[in-house]
């Protein structure tokens, strides 16, 4: 292994071939030293391409990775300024199908640029904030490249060998922050509405942002919720420390939370420092289907740009814009929707652009994220709509009561066709 003192010195050149395939750490567990080293030293390398789930750090600008081709699941996040500027190659996939492209090739790695805690006694670098698919990573690519970060905590779960690492570039800086979004009426009104299907001994899965935020806050009523997600942010912490988080009533992993990202500030980080409590795991736990089977009173929150009046969820695209992403939505749409006792939630918001659209409507603007056969509960912040088992009329009736009474009318003039014929 070489070990890099200071990453100044830190010559990607010595690692990397033209036309390798980069897969790097995501989220809050980006690699930024080593992203900003690619930007620097790619172009001279040359026919370089890297794959990140997501990125916040603000680093993966069009003008930085002059040279590079960047790919993803997603437009999620810093992401966006990419996709503006068509500079984003989008690969449709499930989060739980990422891992596995890239143990079969599908998904090219030939280096691995991740992030790790420092090592332990027995010398095992923890990944810390992101876990997913850094270890199919790691074990395909050809050259492991660590940014050693002694700021990243150490967390129990997927570990890295310090003889699997040909390259440890040893930083110290802040590692990205996802700071909790500002939570207004509107978040408020849709939160209560996704709150009545969360009961005493529920599993919670749930993004990060506004809503599933103010979701969180008004759950401090409950008793032993429980926490199998795909992601985790800081209102974790204060379900846990009040007692209401426990994951006494889980089937599996019983005590222990589970999440395959920490996204959020330095409070989340250090909770998660060497805490029992939690554990992160890859893909192939958190989304797995036949692990998610296992959770009775699973119930699963995500989110939507649009919504059409037979249930089809459209989570990527509106219009020429992308925005999001397929994620990890039908993996836990499928399984909350499954579970015993348990719902799959899609919450958004009734309107966009100051209220002048519908985000229900006759028809979507972009692509089908999550199949109507799918579909379980769409909540506004005009009520909730149970889809499950209903009929393609029955189901423009519900969606229209939780639309903007503005767009009502004109939904319902819409829906007329598939009410008299019955599709």
């Amino acid at each position: 292994m070489r070990v890099v003192a200071d990453a100044r010195d830190l010559d990607l050149g010595e690692f990397l071939r033209p036309g390798d395939r980069i897969v790097m750490g995501q989220a809050c567990g980006e690699p930024t030293t080593l992203v900003q080293a690619l930007s620097e030293q790619g172009r001279d390398i040359g026919g370089l391409a890297a794959f990140i789930a997501t990125s916040f750090s603000g680093l993966l600008t069009p003008s930085a990775m002059d040279g590079i081709s960047v790919y993803s699941m997603g437009a999620i996040g810093a992401l966006r300024a990419l996709a503006k500027e068509h500079r984003l190659g989008v690969i449709p996939c499930h989060v739980s199908q990422i891992g596995p492209m890239i143990e079969a090739g599908t998904l090219g790695c030939d280096a691995a640029f991740v992030q790790v805690s420092p090592a332990n006694a027995d010398g095992d670098h923890s990944f810390g904030l992101t876990s997913d698919h850094v270890q199919a990573a790691v074990a395909k690519a050809r050259v492991v490249v660590a940014e050693v970060n002694d700021q990243v905590p150490f967390t129990y779960g997927e570990l890295l060998p310090a003889a699997r690492i040909d390259c440890a570039v040893l930083v110290s800086r802040p590692p990205t922050e996802v700071t909790p979004a500002r939570i207004g009426a509107t978040d408020e009104a849709i939160a209560k509405h996704v709150a009545a299907y969360i009961e005493d001994g529920s599993v919670l899965q749930t993004g990060i942002g506004a809503v599933p935020d103010a979701v969180l806050r008004l759950l401090h009523d409950r008793r032993d919720l429980g926490v199998h997600s795909g992601m985790v942010g800081d209102a974790l912490v204060d379900l846990v420390r009040a007692g209401v988080v426990t994951n006494a009533r889980k089937r599996i992993d019983t005590g222990i939370a589970i999440s395959g990202a920490l996204i959020g500030t330095r409070r989340l980080y250090d909770f998660a420092h060497r805490n029992p409590q939690l554990r992160m795991c890859t893909t192939g736990y958190t989304h797995d289907a036949a692990v998610l089977a296992q959770l009775d009173r699973l119930v699963t929150v995500n989110s939507a740009l649009e919504v059409d009046l037979t249930g089809q969820v459209n989570a990527e695209q509106s219009g020429s814009a992308y925005l999001g992403g397929t994620g990890g939505q039908v993996d836990f749409v499928r399984a909350g929707a499954r579970s015993p006792g348990g719902h799959a939630v899609i919450a958004l918001p009734a309107t966009a652009k100051g209220g002048t659209i519908s985000r229900i409507t006759a028809r979507l603007s972009g692509p089908v994220t999550t199949a109507r056969s799918d579909v379980d509960v769409i909540v506004t912040e005009f009520g909730s709509a149970e889809l499950k088992g209903r009929t393609l009329a029955e189901r423009t009736r519900r969606l229209i009561s939780i639309a903007h009474p503005a767009f009502q009318e004109e939904l319902a003039r819409e829906a007329h066709t598939i009410q008299q014929r019955g599709f």
